[in-house]
């Protein structure tokens, strides 16, 4: 079992940078088969439990408020609330594989993890000064032309993947012998392509995980136990703090994107004080036209306008227990980075994906698989 599970993490770590550079949106059945290879590998650890129940209940939730959604499903396959279900239980078993996955192949994912991604992030300053040439001409080559505007847009969702994935998977690469500087190309890569691109998250996204890695490196027992407080709170108070600041009478000048997001999160946040208890129903926010677009752009109001006060007191502390496994007596490469890599997701998610997003949450996941990976590591060497 654990030759299998490590191979198959291989072959996932071999092809994360090909799918985060030609297409993102195939992560989520990238990473499901994976989940699926290794089903097998299915554990529930007993410090991994409480939060195990908290996701459970919180599919249990959203499948439960399909019925009253407006949101009619008319195929299987559209039904959100059956993907959640598999998706949970495929990248949990993706994420167990990572934990029983034997020292040799396990190293060697971490290392295929962590240059793979290095490359595409030197490819991705090549794309950046050549306003996608080489995606343009892959795509050409393949018979599948597209208008370069469509291109860089493309290109400028690959950003959000490395800005994502750069933080664990440097960490963890340096933790099975690969060399620590393969960060800078990985961050560099993204932040210069949205920046020319003119994508202004993951530029950010690469500032703040270094912000957040260095904080938990610094205080490594109490940092994440903060941020789990933080985030709890966050996805709690956000319709409170914008219900405020509608009622405060201010108006901000803003730039375009930052006014229509804030725009869907006014709209929201009213639509949330109609059914603030029991939310409108999963996938509802899909039913409000242009006054959301799919989606409010923000996690915490999408839950509360989906699945009330219940589905986001699951949420935060969902949140709070993920933070919470990070606490360390020591400092903890790897940990610092998985905190920086989650505090990006969180970032993203706060102004840029909707929650269920396929391809969003496999990202999610394949953090999860990466660092699971670097603490296995990193818990042999410690034994030894």
């Amino acid at each position: 079992m654990g030759a299998w599970c490590g191979w198959v993490l291989v072959g996932l770590a071999a092809l994360t940078p090909l799918f985060a550079w030609l297409g993102p949106l195939g992560f989520a059945p990238l990473v499901a088969l994976a989940g699926l290879l290794c089903l097998p590998a299915v554990r529930v650890r007993r410090e991994d439990a409480p939060l195990l129940l908290v996701l459970l209940q919180i599919v249990a939730w959203a499948g439960l408020s399909s019925v009253w959604s407006p949101r009619r499903v008319e195929a299987l396959e559209d039904s959100t609330a059956l993907k959640l279900g598999f998706e949970l239980v495929f990248y949990w078993a993706a994420v167990q594989a990572a934990w029983q996955a034997d020292p040799a192949r396990r190293r060697l994912a971490l290392r295929v993890f962590a240059w793979g991604l290095a490359a595409l992030g030197v490819l991705m300053l090549v794309e950046a000064f050549t306003g996608g040439g080489v995606y343009q001409a892959v795509r050409n080559a393949i018979h599948d032309p597209i208008r370069p505007d469509l291109g860089r847009k493309n290109l400028a969702q690959s950003s959000f993947a490395l800005a994502l994935l750069w933080p664990v998977a440097a960490a963890g690469g340096w933790r099975a012998g690969a060399p620590l500087w393969l960060a800078v190309p990985m961050a560099a890569g993204s932040a210069v392509l949205a920046q020319l691109f003119l994508s202004d998250a993951p530029v950010l996204a690469v500032g703040l995980a270094a912000l957040v890695a260095g904080v938990v490196a610094a205080w490594p027992r109490w940092a994440p136990k903060v941020m789990g407080v933080a985030t709890a709170a966050f996805v709690l108070l956000m319709p409170v703090g914008l219900l405020a600041l509608m009622n405060s009478g201010r108006h901000l000048t803003l730039p375009l994107s930052w006014s229509e997001r804030m725009a869907y999160w006014t709209y929201a946040t009213a639509r949330i004080t109609e059914h603030p208890l029991r939310g409108w129903g999963l996938d509802a926010s899909r039913t409000f036209g242009a006054n959301i677009g799919l989606h409010p752009h923000d996690s915490a109001l999408q839950i509360w306008l989906e699945l009330g006060v219940l589905g986001a007191g699951l949420t935060a502390l969902a949140w709070a227990f993920a933070f919470r496994r990070l606490s360390r007596d020591r400092r903890s490469l790897v940990t610092a980075a998985t905190a920086g890599s989650a505090a990006v997701y969180l970032f993203f998610g706060a102004v840029s994906f909707g929650v269920w997003q396929e391809w969003w949450l496999a990202l999610g996941a394949l953090v999860c698989v990466i660092a699971a990976l670097g603490h296995a590591e990193e818990a042999r060497a410690d034994s030894l």
